[in-house]
């Protein structure tokens, strides 16, 4: 589904990061030995939203709003909400740093589209972006490990 408006993008950021914080719960419920590293990763999640909106409701007007626009293609970004059932940890990590990538993938292609427009919200988007590639490197630290 194609995303155009300023407000669509932060709203289906916040789906992605409700989205990726629930697969994390529930990779904290199925792998309890690096349960403590998942819930930690959720809960980040709800800092990225805020952070989030913070810099898009601190510059957003309506006229900034009806001239705004974004060309995001929402299917590039979509992944499964939980991990796979049948999957061994090791897939399961293979999973979540699929997820990283293309949430990664997201903030860095929306940062792009609106930094000629407005300051805060593609800075916001690219600390986010950076913050998910560290958590990235720490789940292909832990494949590592097994």
């Amino acid at each position: 589904m194609p995303l155009n408006t300023s407000a669509s993008v932060i709203s289906f950021a916040k789906q992605l990061e409700a989205d990726s914080a629930a697969f994390y719960e529930k990779m904290a419920e199925k792998y309890p030995k690096a349960a403590a590293l998942f819930l930690t990763f959720a809960k980040d999640n709800n800092n990225y939203t805020t952070m989030i909106q913070r810099a898009y409701y601190g510059v957003i007007t309506d006229a900034l709003e009806g001239c705004f626009a974004f060309s995001v293609e929402t299917d590039k970004y979509t992944f499964e909400r939980e991990p796979a059932k049948e999957l061994g940890y090791t897939d399961a990590l293979s999973q979540a740093i699929d997820m990283e990538q293309k949430l990664l993938s997201f903030y860095t292609d929306a940062a792009e589209q609106s930094k000629a427009f407005m300051a805060d919200v593609p800075r916001t988007f690219l600390i986010v972006a950076r913050k998910r590639k560290n958590r990235e490197d720490q789940l292909r630290a832990l494949l590592k490990e097994t």
